[in-house]
């Protein structure tokens, strides 16, 4: 989203900046962006250079004694810089690390100096807001969430890409009139917002309008505007742990909490995959993720078991399934998953032959098919392609 906006339209936070700046008396702004965003910083410092010729930027601007020039800094793409006190020690030339707080940023931020943070979606807005005044923002959006949102959209959901809407705007609206619904008339099954950190919304939530205060109540977030939806052949005991694997990796380390607390939850959820688990694994995440949250020093780790809490809280039942049954009803943890063709189910298509990669699937013209499990490598092609749901566990 934030990517978009650089690459899109750079002179809105340019703009912002230096409005803000003025407001705040700072001489100098910075912009983090990610080395591996190269058209962004491209187009984001033709703009600058743009905004010097024009006067808009640099000393005496509008021939006035304020001074503001702003300075791309670039980021090697850590995730954990997206905490406030981690991206000015990125800034700094130091390892990006949280601060413990207080100071807070606007008291001791760069180099010890007050400074003031914001995302650039944030930023976007200003111009527009001062230009057409605060009751015009206001009308817009819910009584505590204003204005609009950037969603990226993807997953099982027919049209993906970046959508803007209203706070306020249902997730059944977002996923079936502008997503234009689930590909292949699968059912929705859940969706996940607010990145890595968010948590996941169940079917019986889709009419829960999108905004700061509902998503929290949920047990999601808003984030940065990630919006991935999945149908009903996502195992979510799996998406945790995918989740999680990605929370491990960008974990700076610096907290006991989050280093070593995530990487346990990570290999209990691997164990529940693997069709090793217990119930006793269950309380044992629990149990984590709780104490994650709560001892974590930055954002990141107190976040981390936002996925694991939502799909243990929405979708229990498949944990158990996995630790007690050993069985996977998505047929995504391949290691205790069986494909089966339900007799009662199966028209004949031969869809599903058609679209099996080793030819593990056996019959003829109208007949019922069959599974051969010597041949089956459970890869869940079969199952995407059945128009008639017939095959599963």
């Amino acid at each position: 989203m934030d990517r978009s906006i650089l690459e899109g339209d750079p002179h809105s936070v340019l703009e912002a900046m230096a409005i803000a700046a003025y407001c705040i008396g700072a001489d100098k702004g910075f912009i983090y962006v990610r080395a591996e965003y190269p058209i962004a910083v491209k187009r984001l410092q033709i703009a600058i250079n743009q905004a010097r010729e024009y006067g808009l930027l640099g000393t005496k601007i509008f021939e006035t004694d304020f001074n503001f020039d702003i300075e791309i800094r670039l980021g090697a793409g850590a995730f954990v810089c997206g905490e406030e006190t981690a991206l000015l020690e990125s800034i700094e030339g130091k390892r990006g690390q949280p601060r413990v707080k207080p100071p807070y940023p606007a008291s001791a931020g760069l180099w010890g100096k007050p400074t003031l943070i914001n995302n650039v979606e944030t930023y976007s807005n200003i111009a527009q807001i001062i230009l057409n005044g605060s009751k015009w923002y206001s009308s817009i959006g819910t009584e505590n969430s204003k204005g609009t949102k950037v969603f990226a959209l993807g997953g099982n959901v027919n049209n993906i890409g970046l959508v803007e809407v209203p706070m306020g705007t249902t997730l059944r609206e977002i996923v079936y009139e502008i997503g234009g619904g689930i590909p292949n008339g699968r059912d929705f099954k859940a969706a996940q917002t607010g990145g890595p950190s968010g948590g996941c919304i169940p079917k019986e939530h889709l009419d829960t309008p999108i905004d700061y205060e509902s998503l929290k109540q949920i047990g999601s977030m808003m984030g940065s505007g990630g919006l991935i939806v999945m149908d009903d052949t996502k195992c979510m005991v799996s998406l945790a742990k995918f989740y999680l694997e990605f929370t491990v990796s960008e974990s700076c380390g610096k907290c006991t909490p989050c280093r070593i607390g995530t990487k346990r939850m990570l290999e209990i959820l691997e164990k529940l995959c693997n069709g090793q688990g217990s119930e006793l694994d269950i309380y044992k995440l629990e149990k984590l993720a709780v104490n994650i949250q709560k001892a974590s020093i930055c954002g990141l780790g107190q976040s981390a078991p936002n996925p694991v809490i939502s799909t243990l809280k929405y979708f229990r039942e498949e944990f158990r399934e996995h630790c007690v049954q050993k069985q996977c009803r998505a047929l995504e943890c391949k290691a205790m998953s069986k494909i089966t063709i339900q007799e009662d189910k199966c028209k004949g298509c031969g869809l599903c032959q058609k679209s099996c990669p080793v030819d593990a699937i056996e019959g003829t013209g109208r007949e019922k098919r069959i599974i051969n499990q010597d041949k089956c490598i459970k890869c869940g092609t079969c199952l995407t392609n059945c128009p008639f749901k017939a095959i599963g566990n």
